[in-house]
């Protein structure tokens, strides 16, 4: 998921406020699938709406990894949820020798693997390529001549679908591989350290747990005045399945979401219009990544948009009528103008998924939907008193809706349960829109650092450099792009790296390793990039940084051999 994904629109902030191998045998605690655990956007484990009371049965707890729980409880760990937030949780208490069951009511995988970050990136894969292909001038730029380039709809939908199957089967084989117990059903918080799970139609059945986790993710947002059909007006879930490719295509929202999906139905022929209720596009983004972004991703391709203007109803197609959207002023919220269209993508962000968790039954009450955590992640009651032994991870908590956030947040519980306090430094998480080219970020944008310093009364520094330089980028004709740090240059400490350009994504997670590792940027200015490569990008970044005067390396300087 997206999940992910942050909230980027007005509207969705209004509903808020995302070694090499070796030939050998393999040991189960060293089976890991798809990298996973480091997923790019968000994660859901859907529930059924409440029921009617049943009378549980006490559920002999399965003996896959460990005879017993400790302490008299039939589990050491129960996790709520197997998305991507849950997954990662599991397999670590496993590592950590904790007896672990994943209660899931719907598919393992969450929104991530089945409805998000998984398939769309199928979806990207295409677009990218026929980008590459229809891209007459820099295919000749290249010596290369391509016929016309085309596709086939079904075929497309079904590569993201078998990616999808793939993926989520990975999942489930890791977990039963490790001896995670895969409990299927609606998981409620019956009281303390006690959790009824079950189907409809079928008797409940009940476990104890020294620990829970919920981790139960999100689903997409629908403002009011919109009227979902599924076919001609969806959201992400819908749009994943690729059914139709409309001629014209409004998308509300201009986030994460909306401008992948802008980037995926241009390259396959349609026209896009964005709607956005701020008053500029991508407005979660470093003002200045956006303001190239909108050169290049937007400018010259086949999108128009409407910023400051909230989408007041929308009406899908019927009766051979096009689909209505009723644009009313941000601010004033005078009627502005209709727009018809062929189809309209709701990418208004995502609200998390937390009803009939039985959070009543321990005194919590959600904020917005949100279940609310300390810095622990652990669920924090009415009385603003810390829950024993339950936790929230993901996009159920808000703190970061991001499949990966939720991953790491998962493990960090896991760590603190098992007798190591561990506090996840959410500001060294990255995330990524896999756009062509990719934008990537991680900590602070530029106005939040220059807050940040304001208030706290230090200065930053600013530096910036281009694809343009680098021999790997123009090699492959892709020189557009920029990589831009935010840094102190008293202390030399990283407060925020933004990249726009190929291979973003991949790029980031050196910046996000420092900024986790506390390196500093006179002591990473030394480390060695292979040449030519696209890491020399952050190389270069690194080495323009100026620190002040007798500012102290935390490593030794390298000597002369």
């Amino acid at each position: 998921m997206y999940s992910t994904a942050i909230s980027l629109s007005a509207a969705a902030t209004a509903a808020a406020a995302v070694g090499g191998a070796r030939p050998c045998a393999i040991r189960p605690a060293e089976l890991r699938f798809c990298g996973l655990r480091r997923e790019a956007l968000g994660l859901r484990s859907l529930r059924a709406p409440p029921r009617a009371a049943a009378t549980p049965r006490k559920a002999a707890a399965a003996t896959g990894n460990g005879a017993a729980g400790s302490g008299g409880f039939d589990y050491d760990l129960v996790i709520i949820g197997a998305g991507v937030g849950g997954h990662g949780a599991a397999l670590h208490a496993v590592e950590k020798g904790l007896k672990t069951a994943i209660i899931e009511g719907d598919v393992v995988g969450g929104t991530c693997v089945n409805r998000g970050c998984v398939p769309s990136k199928a979806l990207l894969a295409v677009s990218g390529r026929m980008r590459e292909l229809q891209d007459e001038h820099h295919m000749k730029s290249l010596g290369l001549q391509v016929s016309t380039a085309g596709y086939d709809r079904q075929a497309v939908a079904d590569h993201a679908n078998n990616l999808a199957s793939k993926i989520r089967s990975n999942l489930t084989n890791s977990m039963k591989a490790l001896g995670v117990d895969i409990l299927t059903g609606f998981g409620t918080i019956v009281g303390k350290q006690k959790v009824r799970y079950g189907k409809v139609g079928f008797p409940d059945n009940e476990i104890t747990a020294r620990n829970i986790i919920i981790a139960t993710g999100s689903v997409p947002f629908v403002p009011n005045g919109i009227e979902i059909d599924g076919k001609t007006v969806f959201t992400s879930d819908h749009a994943l399945k690729l059914e139709s490719v409309p001629d014209w295509i409004a998308i509300v929202g201009s986030g994460y979401i909306g401008l992948e999906f802008s980037d995926v139905y241009t390259a396959l022929g349609s026209e896009v219009t964005f709607v956005e209720a701020l008053d500029q596009l991508m407005p979660g983004f470093d003002p200045e990544i956006a303001k190239l972004a909108q050169r290049i991703l937007i400018n010259p391709r086949k999108i128009d948009y409407h910023t400051g203007v909230f989408a007041s109803k929308i009406t899908p197609a019927k009766d051979g009528k096009p689909v209505l959207i009723e644009l009313i002023d941000a601010k004033t919220k005078e009627h502005k103008e209709t727009l018809e269209v062929d189809a309209a993508l709701i990418a208004t962000g995502r609200a998390p998924f937390t009803k009939g968790l039985g959070l009543e039954n321990v005194n919590v009450v959600t904020q917005r939907g949100f279940v609310p955590v300390d810095e622990r992640m652990q669920v924090m009651d009415a009385d603003g008193n810390a829950v024993p032994n339950l936790y929230c991870i993901g996009d159920a908590n808000g703190k970061l809706m991001l499949a990966h956030a939720a991953s790491a947040q998962g493990i960090s519980v896991v760590e603190r349960i098992s007798g190591k306090d561990n506090i996840l430094n959410h500001l060294s998480i990255p995330a990524a829109c896999f756009t062509h080219p990719e934008i990537s970020m991680v900590g602070l944008t530029e106005p939040q650092a220059r807050e940040k310093a304001d208030k706290e009364g230090f200065e930053i520094s600013v530096v910036k450099t281009s694809f343009k330089a680098n021999t790997k980028a123009l090699a492959e004709n892709e020189g557009d792009g920029l990589a831009k740090m935010i840094y102190r240059p008293d202390t030399g400490e990283i407060l925020g790296v933004h990249i726009l350009g190929l291979h973003a994504a991949d790029l980031i997670h050196e910046a996000s390793n420092a900024i986790a590792l506390g390196t500093r940027v006179q002591d990473i200015k030394f480390a060695v990039h292979a040449h030519p490569t696209l890491s020399e990008v952050l190389d270069e970044l690194f080495k323009a940084a100026k620190v002040n005067a007798g500012v102290p390396h935390s490593v030794n300087e390298p000597v002369a051999a």
